[in-house]
Parts: C-alpha cells; sequence; structure tokens
C-alpha cells in the first residue's frame, strides 16, 4: 500500500482525536506531537514537517475548532487541507505549445526509471490524442536505446535513434525535425542519467536545454529514495530549472518522505507517480486526492476515472439485463471477471474506498490474483454449453474442467457452489429491487428484517 506506515500512524492518531467529545489544547499538541513522529520516519524533510506541524498546530487551537460540535473532525479536515497544500493543492497539467510539437525533456539519476517513464508518458498522451515520437539521447548506458526501441513498439509509439556515436545535443535537435516531417505534436527526449550528479551530466542536459527549448523539463525521481529525492530535486532545479517531478515507485514506497517533500522545497509540482511495472502504469498526481487516500478517506474520483476507462458501457449494461432476467451464466461471470481485472491489481482498487485503506478487514482479506486466475482457468475449461448451463455439470465433466484448468475437482466444486450462490442472492436482490418499485414490503435478503 502507498505510505502504508505513515497512513497508519497518521489515521491511528486522528481517529484518537475523532472519538474525543471535546477537545482542549493539550489534546491537539500531543497529537501533534504523534503526527510530527510519524512524518519524520516516513523520511519527510525535516524542515517541512515542523512548517506542516506548525500550521496545523495554529489552526487546530483556533476558536472555530475548540467550539466545534465535532472538534476531531475539524481538526482531520484541517490536516487533509495541508496535506494537500503541503503536495501543490491543483493537480499540476503538461504546457502543451500553442505550435506543436510540444518538447517534453526527461531528466534524473540512473535508475529512476527515465527511459520507462518517456513510454509510460508517451502511452499516456497517445490515449489523449497525441501524436508522441520517443527521442533516444542516453548513448552511455548499454542497451539504453534498445530498451527505449522495445518499449516504443509495445506502445506503438516511433522512437528515433541516431546510434551511441552521435552527440545527444545534435540526436534531440535531429529528433525534433523528424517529429515536424512526420506530423508528431509531442516529442518526448530520454537524456542520459548518471549513477550521481556530476558537472558532465549537468553541462550536457543544459546544452540540450539550449539547443531544443523544451517546453517542459520533467525530473524523473524513484520515490524509495527518500531524504536523497529532494537532494537530487534541488540539484537538478537549480541547475536546470525544472518544470514538474515524475514520481516513480510509488506503489513500492511504504514511507512516503519524496512525495511530501520535493514540492515544499523546490515549489515545483508533482505531474506524473509511477504506481506499477505495466506501461499503463503512469497517472496525473492529484495532491488532494493523495491526501484523501493517506487519511483514509478513499480516492473515488480516480476509481471513477478508472472504471470509466476500463468498463465497456455497453457490455455493463447486457450484463446487468441477464441478472435482472436471472440470465445470468459462467460465460457472463468471465466477463465480468475480465473487466474488473482491467481496474487493476484488487488491493490497489480497494484502497480507493473509503474507510478501506489501512483498515484491520482490508488487512485481513487476501487479495490474490493468482485465485482470479485459477478460476478463469476453471471456466476457460468449460465447454460453450457447459458455461451457458452450468446444472449439467454432472461428475465426469467435473473431472474434465479440473484436469484442463490444472487445478481439483474440489476447486471446481467450490466454484460451482459459489456461482450458484451469487446467482441465487442476484434473483433476491432482484426481487426486493421489483417489490420496492411497487411500494410493498418484504424481508430483505439474508437479514430478515422488516422494510
Amino acid at each position: 500500500m502507498i505510505f502504508e506506515g505513515l497512513a497508519e500512524k497518521l489515521q491511528s492518531t486522528l481517529g484518537k482525536l475523532k472519538s474525543k467529545g471535546k477537545l482542549n489544547e493539550a489534546d491537539v499538541k500531543n497529537a501533534m506531537r504523534e503526527v510530527k513522529l510519524a512524518l519524520l520516519e516516513a523520511d519527510v524533510n525535516f524542515k517541512v514537517v515542523k512548517e506542516f506541524v506548525n500550521k496545523v498546530k495554529e489552526r487546530a487551537v483556533g476558536q472555530e475548532v475548540m467550539e466545534s460540535l465535532t472538534p476531531g473532525q475539524h481538526v482531520i479536515k484541517i490536516v487533509n487541507e495541508e496535506l494537500t497544500d503541503l503536495m501543490g493543492n491543483v493537480q499540476s497539467k503538461i504546457s502543451f505549445a500553442s505550435k506543436p510539437p510540444t518538447v517534453i525533456m526527461l531528466v534524473g539519476l540512473q535508475g529512476a526509471g527515465k527511459t520507462t517513464t518517456g513510454g509510460k508518458l508517451g502511452g499516456l498522451l497517445k490515449k489523449q490524442g497525441k501524436k508522441p515520437l520517443l527521442v533516444a539521447c542516453d548513448v552511455y548506458r548499454p542497451a539504453a536505446i534498445k530498451q527505449l526501441q522495445v518499449v516504443g513498439s509495445q506502445l506503438e509509439i516511433p522512437v528515433f535513434s541516431m546510434g551511441d556515436k552521435e552527440n545527444p545535443v545534435n540526436i534531440a535537435k535531429e529528433g525534433i525535425s523528424h517529429a515536424l516531417n512526420h506530423n508528431n505534436d509531442v516529442v518526448i527526449i530520454d537524456t542520459a542519467g548518471r549513477l550521481h550528479i556530476d558537472e558532465l551530466l549537468m553541462d550536457e542536459l543544459k546544452n540540450i536545454k539550449t539547443e531544443v527549448k523544451p517546453h517542459e523539463i520533467l525530473l524523473v525521481i524513484d520515490s524509495m529514495t527518500g531524504q536523497d529525492a529532494v537532494n537530487v530535486a534541488e540539484n537538478f532545479n537549480e541547475a536546470l530549472g525544472i518544470d514538474g517531478v515524475v514520481l516513480t515507485k510509488l506503489d513500492g514506497d511504504t514511507r512516503g518522505g519524496a512525495a511530501l517533500s520535493v514540492r515544499s522545497v523546490t515549489r515545483k509540482p508533482i505531474k506524473f507517480i509511477g504506481m506499477g511495472e505495466k506501461l499503463d502504469d503512469l497517472e496525473p498526481f492529484h495532491p488532494d486526492r493523495m491526501a484523501s487516500r493517506i487519511l483514509g478517506m478513499g480516492d473515488v474520483l480516480s476509481l471513477i476515472e478508472k472504471a470509466e476507462q476500463a468498463i465497456d458501457v455497453k457490455k455493463a449494461k447486457e450484463l446487468e439485463a441477464k441478472i435482472k432476467n436471472q440470465e445470468f451464466d459462467f460465460e457472463d461471470f468471465l466477463t465480468q471477471m475480465e473487466q474488473v481485472k482491467s481496474l487493476g491489481p484488487l488491493n490497489k482498487i480497494m484502497e480507493m474506498i473509503p474507510g478501506m485503506s489501512g483498515s484491520k478487514e482490508l488487512k485481513n482479506i487476501n487479495f490474490d490474483d493468482k485465485e482470479i486466475r485459477r478460476i478463469e482457468a476453471i471456466i476457460k475449461s468449460m465447454t460453450k454449453k457447459e458455461r451457458k448451463n452450468p446444472s449439467i455439470l454432472n461428475a465426469s465433466r467435473r473431472r474434465r474442467i479440473a484436469n484442463g484448468s490444472g487445478t481439483k475437482v474440489q476447486e471446481v466444486n467450490r466454484l460451482v457452489k459459489q456461482f450458484e450462490q451469487t446467482k441465487k442472492m442476484m434473483k433476491q436482490f432482484g426481487d426486493l429491487e421489483k417489490s420496492m418499485k411497487k411500494g410493498g414490503k418484504m424481508k430483505l435478503p439474508f437479514f430478515g428484517n422488516k422494510l
């Protein structure tokens, strides 16, 4: 989970305040002491922590909070607002040139993930209707050009390269000329990194900047480097004047120090975050949504956006009609699972639901993607006739399905039983809906309460 350690501690500390009827100044000070420790343990920059805690404390001991009917909730609201402000307040987007192509220059240390990020960014912009071109300017790292070409091929994005013998400044200039001749409206320049910052690296980047005049210079940082990320950001910003930051590997960062420090120290916005290894695992950064997730309030807007991108509305309506008409079968079950899978790993989806992030219930549930693949294998081992009519699944058919899917008969039996229970539940809720529309009374399924 993103910021797991920090989220747990903040939610626990603020939860204690929420449970109190009234708050005094000592309550707030004690809570802020715990918040301060939680942020420092998360590797947030000391100056950033001090400023943040002082701001929250100043607002939290004010008359508005102390005289509120729900002072604990008021303090949580203040922390949420200050966290959002700390990370940039509003989403910062790419500034596209009025006259194409828009030139985006990616910079950063070696190993931060520039090359993959270049491809991911190209893929994201392609979905928005742009025609990106990737330009390979890392002539030093072995196989860097090949890596960019492989990524470009997977995303069906063209890659401009002149080999590893040419000067990177010339490659960048020629890349832009190529884009103009081939109607590419976005140019993403993948520059070389080093294991550490040195003058040669900076001079080369300055020369590329001078020659191609990029519209955006994005610094790619490995979020798991914590305090080092802040130092790297300061150095690159001082030398080049960056326009924004891309934080990679945020899905593996349980502390969150970089995300909470970089913007505050450099005053440059975080524009994108890398949330996994897949080529579509790059997301625009929304400070307000991230603050909500850290405090366990979920991220419903991002969940809706994911659903809109992944779910076929026509198929969803067809499925709804089948459920209402009691025609739901294993074929539909498989379609439904594929749509849910396209939203991403289930544990990440659950984190976006308010109240689920950091909850004990969430931790006790095992979101095993292997289990989903096992269910898919069982259903795909059925014939079309068996999927349409599970009632014909006798013992010999179930043995054949188990052998075909590499599972046990007991697992096939369990899936069929669960499917029948799901159908029964859907029928009960369908009946309930019909009854409610008629204005009648009936027993609520499973609970037996009168409506």
